[in-house]
């Protein structure tokens, strides 16, 4: 290392130091300035800073047509419960290993937290909203409340809806076969016997097995 090399590695002095992490820490609070204030909300005008960040989708939500300007980095899980309101899917892991927003795209499963809003654009969106015929319950709601398969309830939206789709792949012929394509959704409080028990039901309820 020669003298210029060595002269850039030289620590800072103690004074200098301090110096900066007031600096850091001041700046921390100062307010943002209003161009990056503007348009900082899902499904807003692109930022300054970001141009052409938004689109806008045609889709079909539980039937009902949804035209929408969405951010193209919105995720399915949020432009449901934060835009249209609907929050039966819920937010869990935001990793795709919980299941908890499982919702279907034209009749099959997907983890809506990975799945772009955009990426719906022509095609139909089924939510657990969307099952019950007024106050007639879809077969697999009333097969997890015969079987009491839920304790706290957070993630049974998201088991009815892997639980009608697991039905409806032809996976539910036997228990071995409804845990394992049932196994991407996680009960924290336990209650995996009631859930299979439940499918089983439902399954025979909707033909299938």
């Amino acid at each position: 290392m020669n003298d210029d090399q060595r002269a850039t590695f030289l620590p800072m002095t103690r004074r200098e130091t301090l110096g900066l992490g007031t600096f850091l820490t001041a700046s921390a609070f100062l307010p943002m300035p209003s161009w990056a204030q503007q348009n900082t909300t899902l499904g807003t005008s692109p930022t300054r800073w970001e141009p052409g960040t938004t689109t806008r989708i045609a889709t079909r939500v539980n039937g009902v047509p949804v035209n929408i300007n969405i951010d193209t980095r919105a995720s399915l899980l949020d432009m449901l419960r934060e835009r249209l309101e609907l929050v039966g899917a819920k937010k869990g892991c935001d990793h795709g290993q919980c299941g908890a927003c499982t919702v279907h795209v034209d009749g099959r499963r997907v983890v809506s937290c990975l799945t772009l809003a955009a990426k719906v654009d022509g095609h139909e969106v089924t939510t657990v909203e969307g099952l019950s015929d007024g106050e007639i319950l879809h077969p697999m709601q009333q097969a997890f409340i015969d079987h009491d398969a839920l304790q706290c309830g957070y993630c049974t939206p998201g088991q009815i809806m892997a639980g009608i789709a697991c039905v409806n792949e032809g996976n539910a012929m036997s228990p071995e076969l409804i845990r394992e394509y049932m196994s991407g959704n996680i009960c924290r409080c336990g209650a995996y016997v009631g859930i299979v028990r439940a499918i089983e039901d439902a399954a025979r309820e909707m033909g299938e097995s």
